[in-house]
């Protein structure tokens, strides 16, 4: 039997590059029927935008055997037979090892990653010519069970003019399921730990002001029906899923960006594979111009020091860090309580 396959040519920067997409009938999203050919569609219609957000960046492939319900793994140094016009470039992970990692400048590499069965795409917060020191501040905004997008939606709203208190621009996306990403743009004058430092900072102040409806508690015994400001996004070697990158969950939704006056009447199961593309040629890229005036977070530094002098110290990284310094014992609180 024939092996069915297609061949797409790419437009990009190098003229165009034909980029062979295999079962490209192979239904990747069931509910709305979408393929494999879509999405390789779907990347092509978003590719500037998609680029100016994921492009130039250590990027991590989520990729799937089938469909969303299908297993599904992480590639983060380049593949076997990966094309020669896609870079790579090394970096330095938590336990002190490099190695390679992807680089999407094009977008014909973006399209070959959909080849490779690539639902979602995960950048690092810093650049491909310097990968230690990031050159954007991020916040995951995560609704615990019982909460949901709407309570998202004051939050990042209230971190909005915490961060603008510190200096700082920012921008807002859906994370293409409950929660939102708040992200600004900054000066790559600090490395991960000096940024971490920093949304910490944020995280406890969004959470004196909204201590009813946030929380930055690690454990998740602890955090009750409250938005999570998940500080541990700023790690290296943690990232989330990039805007415009679509999502595995029945309805292909899609990590859209949002201008900061249409968050509140905003439905995130709306963005999709399917209605972003028309909504980006409609309306433009509201990240446009996220990097035309990075800030600094000498500010936020300040407040991590105020705080480290009040008593407030490090909190807890994740399980498959090395111990950190300085870091609190990692021991779930009721383990903890059981044993003492």
């Amino acid at each position: 039997m024939a092996r069915e396959e297609t061949t797409l040519s790419v437009p990009g920067p190098h003229g165009a590059r034909d980029v062979r997409i295999s079962s490209p009938s192979r239904v990747l999203w069931p509910e709305p029927g979408l393929t494999k050919l879509d999405l390789a569609h779907y990347l092509i219609r978003v590719q500037e935008a998609f680029l100016a957000a994921n492009g130039d960046r250590p990027v991590s492939l989520q990729r799937f055997s089938g469909d969303i319900d299908g297993e599904q793994f992480f590639s983060k140094n380049p593949p076997k037979g990966t094309p020669d016009f896609i870079r790579s470039v090394p970096v330095v992970y938590p336990s002190g090892r490099s190695h390679p990692q992807l680089v999407l400048d094009e977008p014909a590499a973006v399209v070959w990653a959909a080849q490779m069965n690539t639902l979602v795409f995960h950048p690092w917060a810093s650049r491909a010519g310097n990968p230690d020191n990031p050159d954007q501040l991020r916040i995951d905004l995560d609704p615990q069970p019982g909460t949901g997008f709407e309570e998202a939606v004051p939050a990042a709203l209230e971190l909005r003019s915490v961060l603008a208190e510190a200096g700082l621009t920012s921008f807002v996306k859906t994370s293409g399921n409950r929660g939102l990403h708040v992200f600004a743009p900054i000066r790559p004058d600090h490395e991960f730990l000096e940024v971490r430092h920093a949304v910490i900072a944020a995280a406890r102040e969004l959470e004196r002001r909204m201590p009813d409806r946030v929380t930055t508690a690690w454990w998740k015994e602890e955090r009750g029906q409250l938005v999570f400001v998940d500080y541990n996004q700023a790690n290296r070697d943690r990232t989330m899923a990039g805007a415009y990158s679509p999502r595995p969950l029945p309805h292909a939704p899609v990590s859209c960006p949002l201008a900061w006056d249409e968050l509140g009447a905003a439905d995130p199961r709306s963005f999709t594979v399917l209605t972003v593309p028309a909504r980006l040629e409609d309306r433009g890229d509201p990240w446009a111009d996220m990097h035309s005036e990075p800030g600094t977070i000498d500010t936020l530094l300040g407040w991590w020091e105020r705080d480290l002098e009040a008593g407030l110290g490090e909190l807890p990284f994740p399980p498959d860090y090395p111990k950190m310094p300085g870091e609190p014992p990692r021991v779930q609180p009721s383990r903890a309580r059981a044993k003492g």
